[in-house]
Formats: C-alpha cells, sequence, structure tokens
C-alpha cells in the first residue's frame, strides 16, 4: 500500500532562482559567459599602464613662440698676435733676463745665449783677416820697391839715350864732313838705337806692371774687405746669442732652463700682443657644415652683453669638435686676459616662429621621435609619436605631433619601461 501511494506521487518542478541552476539552463549560462568575453574583448584598454607618483615627474606646456636657433659653446680669451721666439743661433742658456708673464718692450732682452764655436770662428777669422792685411801690406811694399827700381832703371835709360843721341850727333856731322870713319859714325848710330829701343822697353814693362800692379791690389783689399765683412756677420751672430723682444707685450710662454742647449731655430717662448685679443671656441662637430666665418655670438661680462663674430673656422676635427676663432665686433671687455672663459650665444640662423618644448631628460631615452602627452583632465598621460627639428640650449622645435596649450612630460623616462599609457 505505501509503495503503490508513493509511486502515484507526481514530482514538483523547480520554480524562481532554482531553474536558472537545472541542466537545461546550462547552455543558456556558457553563451552568456561567451558574449560576455567577446564584450570585453571589444571594448577592453588594449594600452600598457602604468601608476605613478605626479610629484616624480616634471609636466611642462606646449607653447608657441620665437625660435632662435643657437647653442651655446665655451671659449679662451687669446692675444690676437702672436710671435714665436726662436735664437737665430744656437748656443747654451746662460743667463734668463726676463721671467714668462712679464710685460716687456720692443728691444727687451729675454735671455742670454753663449756658444764656444761662435767664439773660436770670430778669433780665427781675425786671425785671417791680420794674416791677410799683412800679405797685403808686403805685397804694396814689395810691389812699390819693384816700381822705384823700373824707374830708376827709366832714368837711367833715359840718360844713356840723351848721351848716345848726341855722341849719333857728333859723329854723324864728323862723318858728313869726312872727318871720321864710316865705321864710328856707325857704331855711334847703333848705340843710339839700341840704348832706345831698351828704353822703350823698359816704359812698356813700367805699364804693364803699374796694371798688374793696380789689378793685383784691387783683388786683394776686394778680399780683404770680404774677410772684414765675414768677420763682422760672425759678430753679428755672436749679437744673436742675446734674445731680445721684437713687440711690445707679454712674455706668454718661456720653456727654457740655465744650461739647456737650444738649437737655431727652435721654439723657446712666444710674445703676446696686449693690443688685440680673440676667443678660440671648441665646437661639436654636429654643427661643422653649419659653422661659417661671419655668424656672430654674444656673451655677458661684468653685467654688459658683448657681440663676437667668427673670424677663421679650423677644418681639422680632433676628439669630435672642431676650432673657431672669434673676434669683437665692438668693444672688449676691461680686464680682458689671456685664458679666460668665455660663455657665448652663437646664432646659427634668423628666429623663426614654431612650437616649442623645454629641454629635458625625456630626449635621452626615446630620441626626438615620441613623447608623453597629459590628457585634458591631467589624470593620465599618453604616448604619442612627434618629430623634433631643431634644438637650442632652452627649447626643441616641435615639427608635427603637438599643439600648443597641450602639457606633455620631459623628465626622464628611464622608469617607465614600455608603457603606453600612465596613470596619475
Amino acid at each position: 500500500m505505501d509503495m503503490e501511494h508513493s509511486m502515484d506521487r507526481k514530482i514538483e518542478k523547480k520554480k524562481g532562482i532554482a531553474r536558472a541552476f537545472t541542466k537545461k539552463a546550462l547552455p543558456f549560462w556558457g553563451g552568456a559567459l561567451l558574449l560576455v568575453f567577446i564584450l570585453w574583448l571589444l571594448f577592453r584598454d588594449d594600452s600598457k599602464k602604468l601608476r605613478i607618483d605626479a610629484d616624480n615627474i616634471t609636466v611642462s606646456a606646449v607653447t608657441s613662440g620665437e625660435f632662435n636657433d643657437y647653442i651655446r659653446i665655451s671659449g679662451q680669451v687669446a692675444p690676437m698676435t702672436t710671435i714665436q721666439i726662436s735664437p737665430l743661433e744656437g748656443g747654451v742658456v746662460q743667463q734668463i733676463v726676463t721671467e714668462e708673464g712679464s710685460r716687456v718692450k720692443a728691444g727687451d732682452v729675454i735671455l742670454i745665449l753663449s756658444n764656444e764655436n761662435l767664439d773660436m770662428q770670430i778669433l780665427s777669422s781675425e786671425a785671417d783677416l791680420a794674416e791677410k792685411e799683412n800679405i797685403l801690406r808686403n805685397t804694396m811694399i814689395q810691389m812699390e820697391q819693384q816700381k822705384l827700381s823700373v824707374e830708376q832703371e827709366k832714368l837711367q835709360l833715359q840718360m844713356e839715350v840723351q848721351r848716345n843721341r848726341r855722341t849719333y850727333e857728333a859723329q854723324k856731322s864728323l862723318y858728313d864732313d869726312g872727318l871720321i870713319a864710316r865705321e864710328d859714325y856707325l857704331k855711334a848710330e847703333e848705340d843710339f838705337t839700341l840704348s832706345n829701343s831698351r828704353l822703350k822697353l823698359v816704359e812698356n814693362r813700367a805699364k804693364q806692371d803699374s796694371l798688374h800692379r793696380s789689378v793685383e791690389i784691387d783683388r786683394m783689399r776686394e778680399s780683404l774687405e770680404n774677410m772684414r765683412v765675414n768677420m763682422m756677420m760672425i759678430r753679428k751672430r755672436k749679437e744673436n746669442l742675446t734674445i731680445k723682444a721684437p713687440i711690445d707685450g707679454e712674455l706668454g710662454l718661456l720653456d727654457v732652463v740655465l744650461g739647456q742647449s737650444v738649437g737655431a731655430g727652435s721654439k723657446i717662448g712666444q710674445i703676446n700682443n696686449l693690443d688685440s685679443y680673440k676667443i678660440e671656441a671648441q665646437i661639436d662637430e654636429h654643427y661643422i657644415d653649419r659653422i661659417t666665418a661671419g655668424l656672430e655670438a654674444t656673451f655677458e661680462r661684468q653685467n654688459e652683453r658683448y657681440q663676437a663674430q667668427i673670424r677663421k673656422v679650423y677644418p681639422e676635427v680632433r676628439d669630435g669638435k672642431f676650432k673657431a676663432d672669434f673676434k669683437f665686433m665692438e668693444q672688449q671687455p676691461e680686464n680682458i686676459r689671456s685664458g679666460q672663459t668665455y660663455y657665448l650665444n652663437l646664432q646659427l640662423g634668423q628666429p623663426v616662429e614654431a612650437v616649442l618644448i623645454p629641454r629635458g631628460a625625456f630626449y635621452q631615452k626615446t630620441g626626438g621621435k615620441w613623447i608623453y602627452v597629459l590628457s585634458p583632465d591631467g589624470s593620465k598621460a599618453t604616448h604619442r609619436d612627434i618629430k623634433i627639428g631643431r634644438q637650442n640650449p632652452q627649447y626643441y622645435e616641435v615639427v608635427e605631433g603637438l599643439e600648443a596649450g597641450e602639457r606633455v612630460i620631459t623628465s626622464s623616462y628611464d622608469n617607465f619601461g614600455e608603457s603606453e599609457v600612465l596613470v596619475f
């Protein structure tokens, strides 16, 4: 009875929330979960987010203004004109008269050298000159004696010619009168002719001796004069052992010590002309194609503003830098000294209107190719690609990607990793 009664009892259907957990409801739950997953995929924020502390970043405003295309460089003051001190004659440093850094006048003695070989050359030259003078003196005495001897012989022959002429004329008269023999007449004629020929011969010899003597003496005197000139030149070389300042200025360098052997033509020092100065600057080779003579620069010194201009650019690059010389355009600072350091703003181009952002450490991470831009409400910052053009010590010129009025993060990005979005 009880079994029949229980079999005839009807199974009651689940109602309400219980029906949602029946086996028939499982497919509906699966479809709902799939729909939620699809919606999550469609509407999720796929960017990488990073929460940061807003106090640890630097936010800068993007502005629109005048971009000055200049770079800041440092340069050292140097004299415009520097004259090298090089001895014309080598020697040993005997005395240093003027110390390095002293003011000098043209002609002031800087140092004195000694040269024993030069002293020996002077003594040898003086001895050769004295010997040559003695030779010339003896030669002139001998020639004078020879001249006197010839003159004496000439006088004797002249007397003999006169006597033979008188004898010849007397014999000729007697022979014409027939008073003497022809042989006596002919002998007198021959004696006269011979003496006359001998006189002419001596006269010719005297003339030739005079010419020869004159040429010989001229040659010896010329040789003697050359020796005197040579000796004077050697003595002048000795004067070159005294090194003097060529101009008024400052002895900027003197690289010698007592007892040092100095060669002729070697650089031992320099004189700085203090009438005008220049500024020597080392510039990064990145700008070598844009730096030319004539570009202007400004700098401040003692609360005054000065202008300079590039006068020369050196093409050689060393350690990533090249050299350029600046001259002062109007006036130079007071109390200017060699070696002083000036910081110059070198203008590379004319000012132009541009979108600007301040320089910052972010550039080392991004290379100027992208930047974090703050949302209008300032709650987050988003990665954005940009393009930076020129730069100066204060600003970057933004060519595209940003507009004036936006705000960007310009501090370092080293701790942000690859995050696309920064949440404050």
